[in-house]
C-alpha cells in the first residue's frame, strides 16, 4: 500500500491488504476498500463527513474524485466496477458489475444499477436511476439505448484486467 492515507477526526481508512493505492492517491476518513481493488494515480477519496465503501476487484482510475454528502448519503461502490479516468462520484450508489466512463459525474442520490453504463463525460443529476442494461450519456445524462450483450460481457473482463494490473503494481 502506498499513497497518502489520512485519518479524519480519529477515523483511519480501512483497506484490505491486497488493495493497490498509487503513490499520488489520497484517501481520508471513514473509507473502506475491499480486496484486489486499485486506487490509481491522482485519485482523491474523502470520507470525511460521511462514509465511502468500495467493494472487491473495483478499479478507480487516475484522477477520479470520490466524496460524500454531510446531509444525505455516503458513496457506495460495489464489486467488479470500472470507474474511468477523472470521474466524479458524489454521495451516490454504484452497484456491482457496472461501468462508469471517463470524466463522468454521478451526483447525490443517483443510483447506477448492476450491468449499467454511464458514458464518458455524462452528468447523472441528483436522484436519477440508471437501470441495468442501459447506457446513459449526455449532460444531463439520459437513457440513450440498451447495451449490447458484448458490451455487458466486457464489464467483468475490464474488472479482471484492472485487478490483475493492480496486483502487478502492488507486487512490483
Amino acid at each position: 500500500m502506498s499513497g497518502l492515507i489520512l485519518p479524519y477526526k480519529g477515523i483511519v481508512p480501512t483497506l484490505h491488504d491486497s488493495v493497490f493505492v498509487a503513490p499520488t492517491a489520497v484517501i481520508t476518513g471513514d473509507t473502506e476498500i475491499d480486496e484486489d481493488t486499485g486506487i490509481w494515480f491522482g485519485c482523491i477519496l474523502r470520507g470525511d463527513v460521511n462514509v465511502i465503501r468500495i467493494g472487491k476487484r473495483t478499479n478507480i482510475q487516475d484522477g477520479t474524485i470520490i466524496h460524500v454528502a454531510s446531509k444525505g448519503q455516503g458513496t457506495f461502490i460495489g464489486d467488479d466496477v470500472t470507474v474511468g479516468h477523472m470521474a466524479v462520484l458524489h454521495a451516490c450508489t454504484i452497484e456491482s458489475g457496472s461501468f462508469i466512463g471517463m470524466k463522468a459525474c454521478v451526483m447525490d442520490g443517483a443510483y447506477v444499477e448492476s450491468g449499467a453504463m454511464v458514458g464518458a463525460g455524462a452528468l447523472v443529476t441528483p436522484g436519477k436511476r440508471v437501470k441495468a442494461g442501459q447506457l446513459w450519456t449526455g449532460s444531463p445524462a439520459k437513457h440513450q439505448r440498451d447495451l449490447t450483450a458484448a458490451e455487458i460481457a466486457f464489464f467483468p473482463e475490464s474488472a479482471r484486467h484492472y485487478a490483475q494490473l493492480a496486483r502487478n503494481y502492488r507486487l512490483a
